[in-house]
């Protein structure tokens, strides 16, 4: 591989930010225009609209074989990073009485959670939504639990994007019939951020983003295309600015333009680079579509030490709001003593008693002492809303 020198560098620097200068649809489309080849695949079974599909049964078998299972990793890490950014486990669970039953589980989750005066919804319409799945099925059920997560091809796959140590959250969601289709987007973390914040993200950053989380859908039913299953618009999350461009008009035309849908079958899986532009379909069915949402996270994704920001809150605020009262100090000080200060950064949360309104995220410290000084807060105000926040967050 050719490098070139510093001073060839020098001549064409890369932008350090994205901007809406920065997104191309005629890029986009290129990348987007790519087909696979199956010939890259040698443990898959079939490409189906450029979707890798993959055979539970066969790769539990290949995976006995010695450093197969290092062979397969290397094959899906490769399909998420630089194939199409998806691909299909056929049979995933090839005992679906273990998804009938965590089915039932989470319908009686559903029941204590929804209450006359509540209902579970996700952020984007009515359907129904148990946020923290993962969490509220182990305590209902820990032996079910272990059928359920002990899955051999979930860690495998888990491992393949995110190596060792990964942790899981899950989410039920339930599209009723009628329930509209979701605008094209990407995912976690960056997928989450409004235009105007990503756009003050490095592109390292928006480059990196996609390496942290793993997207997954577990079909607890069958899901025909009538139903509304995930569309995709495979090779997406190779382009780089896309955490800006899904909001464009011209982009979401695009995909509906190209995008991919395939129908699964109740005990199949669907995994998905966060990166990768993608929206739930509309159900037009008679019947519910049910699938757990796994989201499975890097283990890196954490700080050295722990600290207790709120008690380090308490103690400045005083100092900085007495500064704020004589006018003493900038607002970029201000600015830059909070970020120093707070946790700007709206997860991990508890999205039943914290949910993200506005938009996919909720308040932070940060916003929390924002406010205050802006208006004038007492010490006991501050902590009282340090405390609520605390609690709204517990799991």
């Amino acid at each position: 591989m050719h490098y070139k020198s510093s001073s060839q560098r020098s001549k064409h620097p890369l932008p350090k930010y994205f901007s809406v200068n920065d997104v191309r649809l005629e890029q986009f489309e290129t990348i987007c225009e790519q087909s696979v080849d199956l010939n890259l695949y040698r443990f898959a079974d079939a490409e189906q609209q450029n979707i890798i599909l993959y055979n539970g049964d066969k790769l539990r078998d290949t995976m006995t074989g010695a450093n197969a299972d290092v062979d397969i990793k290397s094959e899906l890490g490769s399909c998420l990073r630089d194939g199409p950014g998806l691909f299909v486990i056929k049979g995933m669970y090839s005992n679906t009485t273990v998804i009938d039953d965590m089915t039932t589980v989470f319908q009686k989750i559903l029941a204590q959670e929804n209450g006359p005066n509540r209902e579970s919804k996700d952020h984007f319409g009515n359907n129904q939504r148990i946020w923290n799945s993962f969490q509220k099925a182990c305590l209902q059920a820990p032996e079910l639990f272990i059928d359920y997560y002990g899955n051999s091809l979930l860690a495998l796959v888990s491992q393949a994007w995110l190596g060792p140590y990964y942790q899981i959250t899950a989410q039920m969601n339930n599209v009723k019939p009628g329930g509209k289709a979701q605008s094209p987007h990407r995912d976690y973390h960056l997928g989450f951020q409004s235009r105007e914040s990503a756009a003050k993200f490095p592109i390292h950053a928006h480059l990196m983003s996609q390496y942290l989380t793993l997207q997954g859908s577990i079909a607890h039913s069958d899901m025909p295309k009538e139903s509304g299953p995930t569309l995709f618009l495979p090779f997406s999350q190779k382009y780089p600015a896309g955490y800006l461009a899904f909001h464009d008009e011209d982009f979401v035309t695009c995909f509906n333009a190209h995008k991919s849908q395939i129908p699964l079958r109740k005990g199949d899986a669907i995994f998905l680079n966060p990166a990768l532009f993608h929206a739930a379909g509309t159900n037009s069915s008679t019947k519910d579509r049910i699938a757990n949402l796994v989201q499975i996270s890097s283990a890196f994704g954490r700080p050295m030490e722990m600290v207790n920001r709120h008690a380090m809150i308490e103690k400045v605020y005083p100092a900085l709001l007495e500064r704020v009262k004589q006018a003493i100090i900038s607002p970029k000080t201000i600015e830059d003593t909070i970020a120093a200060l707070a946790d700007g950064y709206a997860f991990p949360t508890n999205l039943d008693s914290n949910p993200p309104s506005p938009g996919n995220a909720s308040l932070t410290p940060q916003n929390i002492m924002h406010q205050a000084l802006r208006e004038h807060w007492s010490l006991e105000q501050v902590k009282r809303k340090l405390h609520c926040y605390t609690q709204q967050h517990k799991a």
